[in-house]
């Protein structure tokens, strides 16, 4: 399926499962393989740091996170069939390395949290081998004692809990001194699966209201965050 572009934006064309058994790809050819997900936030995000925009646009597997980018796809008359939600690819790739032998390896949050997380995935699947894990604070001069950790762990796959651009920036610079096969970040999922962060209903999701109901569970930060994208965002589809 071709890689189409979204208002200059790159995405995937993929479904879920087409998105797994690329990662899996990835996994087998043992070369570091860089995914992201796009959402409106990120999306305009891209349009203010030419930075952010070169690293998603050299990513190797691009998803369109958010319901707007598959109804803009859509309206614009491109091939976008569906949305690939990162949380929901990283449980499902969680699942997969749990059946197929693949090694994870956790880095973000706070040390409580990413251990919560370890210990979920642990629990629902007792098979899981998991490379290691580490919390999501650290400074500048640590970087390179953490891709040397994280590089020793033999992980196929590492999962990145913190913000962006951060984790995008941290991937890019270290994914081929890791030498991981497949790095995702997952921003806030390690919140998700720990039950601190709930998601939205099932019909929110899928209604494209998910944005509503983080403004209800988070007012003060997340107001202001859709306040500042979702015009921009309308504005670039207008144009």
């Amino acid at each position: 399926m071709p890689r189409i572009e979204v208002m200059g934006c790159p995405v995937d064309t993929f479904d879920m499962k087409e998105t797994i058994a690329k990662v899996e790809d990835c996994v087998n050819n043992r070369t570091p393989c860089q995914h992201v997900v796009v959402n409106v936030s990120k999306f305009v995000e891209m349009q203010r740091n030419p930075s952010l925009k070169k690293i998603i646009q050299d990513c190797n597997i691009i998803n369109a996170d958010g319901m707007p980018l598959v109804w803009a796809a859509r309206l614009l008359k491109l091939p976008l069939r569906e949305r690939v939600a990162g949380v929901d690819l990283f449980q499902e790739l969680i699942r997969v390395c749990a059946e197929k032998g693949y090694r994870p390896f956790f880095f973000g949050a706070r040390e409580h949290v990413v251990k919560q997380v370890v210990d979920i995935f642990k629990k629902a699947y007792p098979n899981l081998d998991i490379a290691g894990y580490r919390n999501g604070y650290f400074s500048r001069q640590e970087e390179k004692q953490i891709a040397d950790e994280i590089r020793n762990s033999r992980a196929d796959m590492i999962f990145v809990g913190f913000s962006s651009p951060m984790k995008e920036e941290f991937l890019n610079k270290w994914k081929d001194h890791m030498q991981v096969p497949f790095c995702m970040g997952v921003g806030g999922s390690f919140d998700v699966v720990a039950g601190r962060t709930r998601r939205a209903p099932v019909w929110m999701q899928k209604s494209g209201l998910e944005w509503a109901y983080r403004i209800y569970q988070e007012p003060k930060r997340m107001w202001k965050r859709y306040a500042r994208t979702n015009p921009v965002f309308l504005w670039i589809l207008f144009k």
